[in-house]
Parts: structure tokens; C-alpha cells; sequence
């Protein structure tokens, strides 16, 4: 059985942080998922040792018993029945049974076809392996357990109103539902959904990160919205009622007379919800473009000449 360096695996120093410790586990869990390497033995591999480092590494309690065993692994692997330190030391061995791990536990490589390796269940399984003493022989110290990552995309009517999916985790559904005003990128916390805790610890949780897709009519700002309103150059000069399409439906917008091209106007609280807010909005910026009449006919053509001599003579008087 091969010695596994889970620091190595992750890809950071015996005396990095939890945090970077976290942050170099999710960077190569994205880079090896097996989603994004169907068929690459190499990869799901890779994706399983990472998975399992984690489990040790990102468990203040699995690394710190990880460290303590350090170069002396050998020797507690054939201490046998006797322990590791013998009766007196901080770890005992206990041979027999079935290495069956964590019951009930289950990490990202459990997911995808994979469980852990030798050398884990030999060190941390529940059914062999070492556990810290805590008044009874062999009891497992109880550790919350892993946290689950997903994905949910919406479009963007629906992070206005809100919306709801189903997803599949780990042989069950759940309903994912988000509030009016969810912000692109925004990760959603289920508590207790995620991985089972070894020895009888909490579930992990369940971390979901909204995408919202890009809207034809809309740009989003904050909870600012923004689009764009083509005006006739009679309205533009002469102003008028123009409507303007928002995310709940048609709304009549005065055009004030001489509007020019470009121009922005403001409908207060016509923007997005304000997240946990529902009361409150943002704004909807209204960008006006002005449209030139074609195909003109001649007495059309014949008046704006007209216009554009009376216009001639005003500036020049």
C-alpha cells in the first residue's frame, strides 16, 4: 500500500490555510470533474485522489491526525492489532472486520463510480483504520460532512419573479427555489444537504450558483435594467406616447417634445427586486434611438426643403 500525500495531490504546502486549502480543491475539481471529461480514465482518476485529499485536508480533525501520523505510517501499518503507540499512545489500531469506511458516507468520487482508496480506509475507515480516543474503543470522531456544489441557470424574467427546478442529487430530487432578484453568480446555501458526517456528524451542505442567461431586450446593471426604444422623428420632435417594453409587461412612456437621439430616460422602480426585498427596485433605463422616415414622396420631400429654409433663415436672423 503507497503512501498517499494528500498536500501534494492538492497541490499546497503542509502549512497552508483551510481556505487555501479549499480554494486549490475546488480550482482542480472543476478542472478534472468528470462532466467535463466523459471517458478520460486519467482524469476521473485524478478527480477521485482530489476528492479524497479534500475529505482528509479540508476536516481540521482528519488533518490534523493526517500530520500526526506523517513519516510513521509504515510503522503503524504493521503495528498490527497492538496499536500504533501501544495502549498508552494517542491512536490504536484495531484489525478485523470489513474496511467499509463511513458508513453511509458518500464525497464527489462516490458520485461518479469511485470510493476511497487503500490507503484512506486502512487510516480512516470505519471498519479498520485508526480513531482518536474519545472514552470508547474505536469510536469514530463524528465530523460534518462534505459539501455538494451545482449549477442552476434561469433566464432573467425569471430571476425578476423567481424560479424553482428540480434536481437530481444523489438518487433524490430536490426543488431548488430562488427570491425576485437573484444576481447572476449568486451561490445559494441548502443547509444539511450535502454528504452524510462520518461518525454520526452533521450533513454537509449544498451550494448552488445561479447562472442567468443573457436577455435580448434587457441589460442588467446591478439592479438597474437597461434597453433601448426606437422613437419615430415625429414623436422625437414634436413629443408623444411611445410604448416601452419591461420585464411585467408593455408601459405607455411620455416622449417630451425635441428628444434626442441617445438620450436616457429614467422609470423610477421599473428595475429589478432588490434581493430579500421584494418591495423595493431598481431603476429601468429607457435609451432612445431616433428612426429617419424613408421613402419619401415628393410632396413630403418638397415640405421638409420648406422646413429646412424656414430653419435657414431663423438662424440667420
Amino acid at each position: 500500500m503507497d503512501y498517499k500525500d494528500y498536500y501534494k495531490i492538492l497541490g499546497v504546502t503542509k502549512s497552508a490555510s483551510q481556505a487555501e486549502i479549499k480554494k486549490a480543491y475546488r480550482a482542480l475539481a472543476k478542472k478534472y470533474h468528470p462532466d467535463k471529461n466523459k471517458g478520460d480514465k486519467a482524469a476521473e482518476d485524478k478527480f477521485k485522489d482530489i476528492s479524497e485529499a479534500y475529505e482528509v485536508l479540508g476536516d481540521e480533525e482528519k488533518r490534523k491526525q493526517y500530520d500526526q501520523l506523517g513519516a510513521n505510517w509504515r510503522q503503524y501499518q504493521n503495528a498490527g492489532a497492538g496499536g500504533f503507540g501501544g495502549r498508552g499512545g494517542q491512536y490504536e489500531y484495531y484489525g478485523g472486520g470489513q474496511p467499509g469506511g463511513f458508513r453511509g458516507f458518500e464525497t464527489d468520487a462516490d458520485m461518479f463510480g469511485g470510493g476511497f482508496s487503500e490507503f484512506f480506509q486502512q487510516f480512516f475507515g470505519g471498519g479498520g483504520g485508526f480513531s482518536q480516543q474519545t472514552g470508547g474503543r474505536g469510536r469514530t470522531h463524528a465530523a460534518k460532512g462534505q459539501d455538494y456544489e451545482s449549477e442552476m441557470e434561469i433566464s432573467l424574467q425569471e430571476a425578476y419573479h423567481g424560479a424553482s427546478r428540480l434536481i437530481n442529487l444523489q438518487n433524490q430530487q430536490l426543488r431548488i427555489t430562488t427570491k425576485p432578484g437573484v444576481a447572476d453568480g449568486q451561490v445559494l446555501r441548502i443547509r444539511g444537504k450535502g454528504a452524510p458526517g462520518p461518525g454520526g456528524g452533521t450533513a454537509g451542505d449544498l451550494y448552488i450558483k445561479v447562472l442567468i442567461k443573457p436577455d435580448h431586450n434587457f441589460e442588467r446593471k446591478g439592479n438597474d435594467l437597461y434597453t433601448t426604444l426606437p422613437v419615430d422623428m415625429y414623436t422625437a420632435i414634436l413629443g408623444g406616447d411611445a410604448h416601452v417594453r419591461t420585464l411585467t409587461g408593455q408601459l405607455k412612456l411620455k416622449i417630451p417634445a425635441g428628444t434626442q437621439s441617445d438620450k436616457s430616460l429614467r422609470l423610477k422602480g421599473k428595475g429589478m427586486p432588490v434581493y430579500g426585498k421584494p418591495d423595493q427596485h431598481g431603476d429601468l433605463y429607457v435609451k432612445i434611438t431616433v428612426t429617419l422616415p424613408t421613402h419619401l414622396s415628393e410632396e413630403e420631400k418638397e415640405l421638409f426643403q420648406k422646413l429646412r429654409e424656414i430653419h435657414q433663415a431663423k438662424k440667420a436672423a
